[in-house]
């Protein structure tokens, strides 16, 4: 027999197992019962802020759950948000008025150690001090946080806390929170879901619900469609089967009786010729109208004006007030309507008359739904009533005909608006295609292919008709890298587009601004007269990239050097002409930026087969003068001519010497060929009665010069005047403008070139005794364009005039304009139409003096 005392320890040992396997067996039936009802929320409730409520209710009964919040993580922000919050000391308010609560506190340190944390008072405000997270809030006896995942994320905190000492959380407790975070995730989708599914159903019912507006409004439309179509119908009846015009004047009074108040109805004829109107029908309770001459009533009003009237009795005041309606003198016995609507009766000649109804003592008051049905039947029965006045059976037939054409047109017409309207769609995708292949991206310019396709067609064009000049303006912005540095690309970006914008605003219309690469860009001039439009747009440009580009509250200068290439007869390819205003861009940035050169072949001449050291002294150069006379419309023979210095340059061909200096190398060699193409001209004016204009510059007014320059002028007895170009002489410095006003104390003759090219500076004009005043050519084209420049000419004509100064009109083809610029006052013309070229005088040998035979005659 076994001991009882053995027997006894085997019990109790059985009786714990017993407690422990019916512990673990209510915890289960907790958890179960708990995510039974989890599932039956998640599967009943129709939104989140119905579901966190619910669980809680679950938790409280099961845990010291009274303070319980659930924060998720905004998948956009990352940050973590409030989505239920119920606590017994903070309310609602503590959590949502700090920045960053949950990353900062607990909460956080869960969210980011994806672990259970259960902690009491003590452990808090321990690992708080250490800096393990924040504490906030009010603090709680007891807490406990637990991760809520989906597939292995953690997309949230789920957390309950005690503010009671024995109210501590057991394991068992500890779990079920844990398992109702593994089914959160899941119950929390299941509601989005709903929500979304409900949300679409919504849409779907509007959407439904839209479309029975549309369709209830289509089918009042076809209502009223199907009702004018019945009056179509009984009106093609009018056309064939009533022979009798009164019957079809009977049933038009029945037409209009089955839309409208017709009780009182006539119909009124109107005879051009005769100036009449008749009344072939009428029903009217009060009246019966008689053939009257057209006067001032309603009805001359509708056929005047050719449009349906409404007229009630304010109207009818508002119109006999304004003399457009004249009543006559016994209309104070008549009975008058109170409502009153005509319509017109139009046809292909004309109106023809019109059909009115009219209604007494407010009967009926007409509306505009009245006027549109009335115009509308009205409109149709016009022909009808014209071909049964005319002739009823032919005209019958021809309304047939003329009614099927109509039909078949219609439907003609809606089948080719349809194909129309995929032609348009399909060359709206086309013309993007087009746009996007040949526009830059960021500046929506066009871009090099597209460029070079249109100065390709220029140069053709060109080519064809040498008269149509062009110029092509090479830019390359400065400092662009360093705004890029500094400010970074994307203000570069931005810098470009507003450059592109800039620039656009400085060309015409029909000029073309492209964007290569980068900060290079080139614009196509078309249609130019002359090279200083060139230049206006390249001054223009300029300017505008005076102004700072700002961006993050810095400011930085850019600029652009212009490279320019005019047109000319030589360029047989776009990639010459490219390349020629590349090189002049190059020599303008060279020479110090933030201006324009045009091109010369001197800056590619080192790249090609010419040998230029030879020539390099421009003495060196054989040259000749050319004459050419200024015509004097106030005499009967020509005083003076103007003397041009030609050099034969081996890459310029022969070309003027003004031109050739800009490439002189040192000042002394300008020096040397200025005096010597003075001597020679000096030669050639010394035996002449005219005077002889010949072109310097104002590098022999420099006092090391300016000696020689009176002792070559002392030599000769001469008529030879010096002509300065304005725009020297405007920066000329001190001593030069003394040494100029000191040859013409000296008594040698003086004049200004160019005149008010830029501005009309009437100061210089003042203060020098100049001789000649040559215009601008530039000036004298605007003078016949513009009024303003018509004062600035009246101006320079009389400072001229109270001088004695002679003003000169010059240009490439100015004579062509001769008459008109006659009417401005002016009467000298120096011009291309009377050019005389001059035999050559070789520079480097001294000129033998021509015989009478050989004097040259300016």
């Amino acid at each position: 027999m076994e001991d009882p005392a053995a027997l006894l320890r085997k019990t109790i040992r059985r009786n714990k197992k017993l407690e422990v396997l019916l512990k673990k067996h209510k915890q289960n039936n907790h958890l179960q019962h708990a995510l039974i009802l989890l599932s039956e929320q998640a599967s009943t409730v129709a939104e989140l802020t119905l579901l966190y409520p619910a669980i809680h209710d679950i938790l409280v009964q099961h845990l010291p759950c009274k303070s319980f919040y659930v924060v998720l993580q905004n998948q956009f922000s990352q940050e973590l948000e409030l989505s239920y919050f119920v606590d017994e000391k903070d309310g609602i308010a503590v959590p949502l008025h700090e920045a960053h609560h949950f990353s900062d506190g607990i909460t956080g340190h869960v969210f980011r150690t994806g672990k259970t944390l259960y902690l009491t008072q003590s452990q808090m405000t321990e690992q708080a001090r250490d800096g393990v997270f924040r504490a906030l809030g009010s603090p709680a006896e007891h807490w406990v946080g637990v991760p809520i995942y989906r597939d292995k994320t953690i997309i949230g905190v789920m957390v309950s806390q005690s503010y009671q000492k024995d109210q501590h959380y057991t394991e068992q407790q500890i779990e079920l929170l844990e398992v109702m975070s593994l089914y959160l995730a899941t119950a929390i989708e299941r509601v989005k879901k709903r929500e979304l599914l409900e949300s679409e159903v919504k849409i779907r019912t509007r959407a439904l619900m839209q479309s029975n507006d549309a369709l209830n409004k289509e089918i009042e439309q076809r209502k009223r469609a199907l009702e004018r179509q019945q009056i179509l119908f009984k009106i093609s009846e009018l056309a064939t089967q009533f022979n009798d015009i009164d019957d079809v004047y009977q049933q038009v009074h029945d037409i209009i009786r089955s839309i409208t108040f017709a009780d009182n109805l006539f119909i009124a004829l109107y005879d051009k010729n005769t100036g009449w109107l008749s009344f072939p029908y009428c029903v009217d309770e009060v009246s019966h109208y008689k053939p009257r001459p057209f006067a001032k009533g309603y009805s001359e009003l509708v056929i005047s004006t050719e449009q349906s009237q409404l007229i009630d009795i304010e109207r009818a005041k508002t119109l006999i007030d304004s003399s457009i309606v004249v009543r006559t003198r016994h209309y104070h016995q008549q009975r008058l309507a109170t409502s009153w609507m005509g319509a017109p009766l139009k046809t292909a000649h004309g109106v023809i008359g019109l059909i009115a109804c009219q209604a007494y003592d407010h009967k009926y008051e007409f509306n505009h739904d009245d006027i549109e049905l009335i115009s509308f039947v009205s409109n149709q029965i016009a022909s009808v009533l014209q071909t049964h006045l005319a002739n009823q059976a032919l005209k019958a037939s021809h309304l047939q005909l003329e009614h099927r054409v109509a039909e078949k047109t219609k439907a003609l017409q809606q089948s080719n608006l349809h194909l129309q309207m995929q032609i348009d769609e399909r060359k709206k995708i086309e013309q993007q295609l087009y746009h996007d292949a040949h526009h830059d991206a960021l500046t929506s310019l066009p871009n090099r292919s597209l460029f070079l396709t249109q100065l390709e067609k220029t140069l053709q064009k060109f080519q064809r008709h040498p008269e149509h000049n062009f110029a092509v303006l090479f830019i390359d912005l400065d400092k662009f890298k360093l705004i890029n540095d500094e400010l970074g690309h994307q203000a570069g970006d931005q810098f470009l587009i507003w450059v592109a914008q800039a620039f656009l605003e400085c060309i015409r219309e029909h000029d073309l601004l492209a964007r290569l690469a980068g900060d290079e860009f080139v614009i196509l001039l078309d249609h130019l007269s002359d090279r200083q439009q060139a230049e206006d747009v390249a001054k223009r440009i300029i300017k505008v990239m005076q102004q700072p580009f700002c961006m993050k509250g810095v400011c930085m200068q850019s600029g652009a050097s212009i490279g320019i290439t005019y047109s000319n007869k030589h360029y047989q390819n776009t990639d010459e002409i490219i390349r020629d205003a590349d090189a002049a861009m190059y020599y303008a940035k060279n020479a110090g930026r933030g201006r324009y050169e045009f091109y010369h072949p001197l800056l590619t001449a080192a790249t090609g087969n010419h040998k230029t050291a030879e020539y390099h002294h421009l003495s060196a150069l054989p040259s000749h003068f050319r004459g050419t006379d200024i015509i004097d419309l106030s005499l009967s023979n020509n005083d003076i001519s103007m003397l041009e210095a030609f050099g034969e340059h081996p890459v310029l061909g022969s070309t003027s010497f003004d031109i050739l200096k800009k490439f002189a190398a040192e000042k002394a060699e300008h020096v040397d060929i200025e005096l010597l193409l003075l001597t020679q001209a000096l030669e050639l004016a010394r035996d002449t009665k005219q005077d002889v204009l010949f072109a310097c510059s104002t590098i022999l007014l420099d006092q090391q010069v300016f000696a020689q320059l009176c002792q070559r002028l002392a030599q000769h007895t001469h008529s030879l005047c010096l002509i300065f170009d304005e725009t020297e002489i405007r920066y000329a410095s001190n001593q030069q403008q003394d040494n100029l006003c000191e040859l013409t104390h000296l008594g040698y003759i003086i004049g200004i070139n160019d005149f008010a090219k830029d501005r009309c500076d009437l100061t210089l004009l003042s203060q020098i005794n100049f001789t000649y005043v040559l215009l601008s050519s530039t000036f004298s084209k605007r003078v016949l364009q513009q009024t303003s420049y018509e004062a600035q000419l009246k101006g320079i004509l009389a400072v001229t005039q109270l001088q004695n100064m002679q003003v000169i009109a010059k240009g490439p083809a100015i004579l062509n304009f001769r008459s008109l610029l006659e009417s401005h006052g002016l009467t000298r013309f120096f011009g291309k139409q009377h050019h005389i070229e001059k035999a050559a005088i070789d520079v480097r040998q001294t000129p033998p003096i021509p015989t009478e035979s050989e004097t040259l005659t300016f």
